[in-house]
Protein backbone atom coordinates (compact mmCIF):
# COMPACT_ATOMS: atom_id res chain seq x y z
CA UNK A 1 0.00 0.00 0.00
CA UNK A 2 1.57 3.50 -1.14
CA UNK A 3 0.92 6.34 0.96
CA UNK A 4 -0.25 9.58 -0.33
CA UNK A 5 2.36 11.35 1.38
CA UNK A 6 5.99 11.23 0.75
CA UNK A 7 8.22 11.59 4.52
CA UNK A 8 10.39 13.97 2.09
CA UNK A 9 7.48 15.84 1.55
CA UNK A 10 6.65 16.52 4.68
CA UNK A 11 7.31 20.45 6.00
CA UNK A 12 6.47 20.64 9.30
CA UNK A 13 5.01 18.61 11.90
CA UNK A 14 2.89 19.21 15.32
CA UNK A 15 0.56 21.51 16.79
CA UNK A 16 -1.58 24.81 15.62
CA UNK A 17 -4.45 25.37 17.88
CA UNK A 18 -6.39 28.46 17.16
CA UNK A 19 -8.91 30.41 18.59
CA UNK A 20 -10.66 33.17 16.28
CA UNK A 21 -13.36 35.51 18.72
CA UNK A 22 -16.44 37.70 17.69
CA UNK A 23 -19.09 39.94 19.41
CA UNK A 24 -21.91 39.39 16.36
CA UNK A 25 -21.49 35.32 15.36
CA UNK A 26 -18.55 36.14 13.09
CA UNK A 27 -19.73 38.57 10.87
CA UNK A 28 -16.64 40.25 12.16
CA UNK A 29 -13.32 39.23 13.61
CA UNK A 30 -11.94 40.74 16.99
CA UNK A 31 -9.53 38.30 17.50
CA UNK A 32 -7.52 35.72 16.38
CA UNK A 33 -4.78 33.56 17.80
CA UNK A 34 -2.41 30.86 16.03
CA UNK A 35 -0.22 28.61 18.85
CA UNK A 36 1.55 26.28 17.34
CA UNK A 37 3.96 23.21 19.52
CA UNK A 38 6.15 22.48 16.49
CA UNK A 39 7.72 19.11 16.72
CA UNK A 40 9.92 19.19 13.34
CA UNK A 41 11.00 21.47 10.77
CA UNK A 42 13.54 22.69 8.52
CA UNK A 43 14.28 25.06 11.85
CA UNK A 44 13.83 22.57 14.42
CA UNK A 45 11.21 22.41 17.17
CA UNK A 46 9.60 25.13 19.53
CA UNK A 47 6.67 26.56 20.14
CA UNK A 48 5.27 29.89 18.62
CA UNK A 49 2.03 31.83 19.31
CA UNK A 50 0.82 34.87 16.70
CA UNK A 51 -1.74 37.18 18.39
CA UNK A 52 -4.32 39.98 17.16
CA UNK A 53 -6.19 41.30 19.52
CA UNK A 54 -8.65 43.51 21.24
CA UNK A 55 -6.26 43.03 24.14
CA UNK A 56 -3.32 44.45 21.84
CA UNK A 57 -5.07 46.99 20.86
CA UNK A 58 -5.34 45.16 16.92
CA UNK A 59 -1.63 44.79 17.08
CA UNK A 60 0.11 41.52 16.43
CA UNK A 61 1.89 40.62 18.75
CA UNK A 62 4.67 36.93 18.41
CA UNK A 63 6.06 35.02 20.97
CA UNK A 64 8.34 31.91 20.51
CA UNK A 65 10.80 30.16 22.56
CA UNK A 66 12.84 29.02 19.22
CA UNK A 67 12.89 32.45 16.91
CA UNK A 68 14.09 30.59 13.88
CA UNK A 69 10.92 28.42 13.79
CA UNK A 70 8.74 32.04 14.14
CA UNK A 71 10.26 33.08 11.67
CA UNK A 72 9.95 29.84 9.69
CA UNK A 73 5.97 29.99 10.11
CA UNK A 74 5.83 33.21 9.13
CA UNK A 75 7.42 32.46 6.23
CA UNK A 76 5.76 28.68 4.97
CA UNK A 77 2.46 28.50 6.20
CA UNK A 78 1.21 31.87 8.34
CA UNK A 79 2.10 33.62 4.81
CA UNK A 80 -0.72 31.81 3.03
CA UNK A 81 -3.15 31.49 6.18
CA UNK A 82 -3.26 34.66 7.56
CA UNK A 83 -0.73 37.52 6.19
CA UNK A 84 -0.73 40.23 9.29
CA UNK A 85 0.93 37.20 11.32
CA UNK A 86 3.73 36.65 8.13
CA UNK A 87 5.28 40.49 8.67
CA UNK A 88 9.06 39.39 9.09
CA UNK A 89 9.24 42.79 10.37
CA UNK A 90 7.61 42.19 13.65
CA UNK A 91 9.66 41.97 16.86
CA UNK A 92 9.72 38.09 18.32
CA UNK A 93 9.25 38.05 22.26
CA UNK A 94 10.84 35.48 23.92
CA UNK A 95 8.45 33.64 25.78
CA UNK A 96 8.04 29.88 28.22
CA UNK A 97 4.73 27.69 26.53
CA UNK A 98 3.04 25.27 28.83
CA UNK A 99 0.10 23.28 28.59
CA UNK A 100 -2.62 21.63 30.69
CA UNK A 101 -5.76 19.64 30.88
CA UNK A 102 -7.14 18.01 27.21
CA UNK A 103 -9.69 17.31 25.07
CA UNK A 104 -11.61 15.68 27.15
CA UNK A 105 -12.67 18.18 29.96
CA UNK A 106 -10.65 21.87 28.57
CA UNK A 107 -6.81 22.53 27.65
CA UNK A 108 -5.59 25.39 28.79
CA UNK A 109 -1.85 26.78 27.05
CA UNK A 110 -0.17 29.29 28.76
CA UNK A 111 2.53 31.58 27.13
CA UNK A 112 5.02 33.64 29.63
CA UNK A 113 7.18 36.29 28.59
CA UNK A 114 9.23 39.16 30.88
CA UNK A 115 5.89 41.61 30.22
CA UNK A 116 2.95 39.24 29.46
CA UNK A 117 1.06 36.15 30.16
CA UNK A 118 -1.48 35.15 27.96
CA UNK A 119 -3.78 32.27 28.36
CA UNK A 120 -5.13 30.38 26.23
CA UNK A 121 -9.05 28.37 26.51
CA UNK A 122 -10.74 25.61 24.67
CA UNK A 123 -13.72 23.58 26.58
CA UNK A 124 -17.04 21.83 25.39
CA UNK A 125 -16.07 20.38 22.29
CA UNK A 126 -17.74 19.32 19.29
CA UNK A 127 -17.17 15.35 18.41
CA UNK A 128 -13.15 15.34 16.82
CA UNK A 129 -12.56 14.49 13.42
CA UNK A 130 -9.51 14.79 10.51
CA UNK A 131 -9.41 17.49 8.51
CA UNK A 132 -7.50 16.15 5.12
CA UNK A 133 -6.42 19.37 2.88
CA UNK A 134 -3.84 18.03 -0.07
CA UNK A 135 -1.79 20.25 -1.93
CA UNK A 136 -4.03 22.45 -4.27
CA UNK A 137 -7.40 22.22 -2.31
CA UNK A 138 -8.62 25.97 -2.18
CA UNK A 139 -5.80 26.56 -4.10
CA UNK A 140 -3.31 26.46 -1.15
CA UNK A 141 0.19 25.59 -3.07
CA UNK A 142 0.82 23.17 0.52
CA UNK A 143 -1.53 21.00 2.41
CA UNK A 144 -2.23 19.83 5.85
CA UNK A 145 -3.63 17.03 8.31
CA UNK A 146 -4.68 17.29 11.39
CA UNK A 147 -6.99 15.83 14.23
CA UNK A 148 -9.40 18.62 14.98
CA UNK A 149 -11.54 19.15 18.71
CA UNK A 150 -13.63 22.28 18.00
CA UNK A 151 -14.50 23.76 21.14
CA UNK A 152 -18.01 25.45 21.33
CA UNK A 153 -15.97 27.38 24.44
CA UNK A 154 -12.86 29.42 24.22
CA UNK A 155 -11.16 32.18 25.89
CA UNK A 156 -8.44 34.31 25.85
CA UNK A 157 -6.55 36.58 28.73
CA UNK A 158 -3.39 39.07 28.38
CA UNK A 159 -2.23 39.90 31.54
CA UNK A 160 -6.05 38.68 33.72
CA UNK A 161 -7.83 40.37 31.12
CA UNK A 162 -9.93 38.80 28.94
CA UNK A 163 -11.51 39.10 25.06
CA UNK A 164 -15.00 39.71 25.30
CA UNK A 165 -15.57 38.22 21.90
CA UNK A 166 -16.67 34.43 21.63
CA UNK A 167 -15.95 31.90 18.90
CA UNK A 168 -18.76 31.11 16.53
CA UNK A 169 -20.40 28.02 14.73
CA UNK A 170 -18.77 26.89 11.20
CA UNK A 171 -18.98 23.83 8.84
CA UNK A 172 -15.24 22.11 7.93
CA UNK A 173 -16.34 20.39 4.58
CA UNK A 174 -19.83 18.12 6.49
CA UNK A 175 -18.40 18.28 9.74
CA UNK A 176 -19.81 20.70 12.64
CA UNK A 177 -16.62 22.67 13.80
CA UNK A 178 -16.05 26.10 15.28
CA UNK A 179 -13.51 28.93 15.17
CA UNK A 180 -12.05 27.66 17.67
CA UNK A 181 -9.82 24.53 17.58
CA UNK A 182 -6.90 22.19 19.04
CA UNK A 183 -5.47 20.95 15.96
CA UNK A 184 -3.27 18.11 17.07
CA UNK A 185 -0.91 15.88 14.86
CA UNK A 186 -1.01 17.89 12.16
CA UNK A 187 1.13 17.66 9.39
CA UNK A 188 1.92 19.93 6.83
CA UNK A 189 3.37 19.03 3.14
CA UNK A 190 4.28 20.44 -0.31
CA UNK A 191 3.37 18.96 -3.91
CA UNK A 192 5.27 15.72 -4.81
CA UNK A 193 8.23 16.52 -6.98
Amino acid sequence: MTSPVDPNDVLMTGENSFIRLSADGGKTQSDRISHWRVLWCPAGAGHALFMQSTLTGGAVRIYADHVAVARWLQGAIESLLYPAFADAALPVTQAEFSRTGGADAGATERVRSRDAEIVLAWSDFLPPFVLHMPPGFNNRPIGVFSTFFPARAARVELNGRAAPGRPWPEKRGEREASSACLAWSETWVKPRA
